[in-house]
């Protein structure tokens, strides 16, 4: 499975490990992502979803529903 958000759409970056030399590697910035169900009252069913820390606190501000809307998920 990818490394990617599925609300947020976040995913991996790519910059350079710089040495005190300044030499240069690249690198990864992986982001954060969790396994985690949420309970959608309106259609009365659990969902699990692969987020963000990020889009877990947008949830946690203004709520599943309004968080799935704003970020055009698809509920089945």
């Amino acid at each position: 499975m990818s490394n990617v958000c599925e609300l947020t759409g976040k995913k991996v970056m790519i910059g350079n490990k710089v040495s005190h030399s300044n030499n240069r590697n690249k690198r990864f910035f992986k982001i954060n992502l969790c396994k985690k169900r949420f309970f959608i009252t309106t259609k009365k069913k659990w969902i699990t979803v692969k987020v963000s820390t990020y889009a877990i606190r947008i949830i946690n501000k203004i709520g599943i529903e309004k968080a799935l809307q704003r970020f055009k998920y698809k509920i089945y």
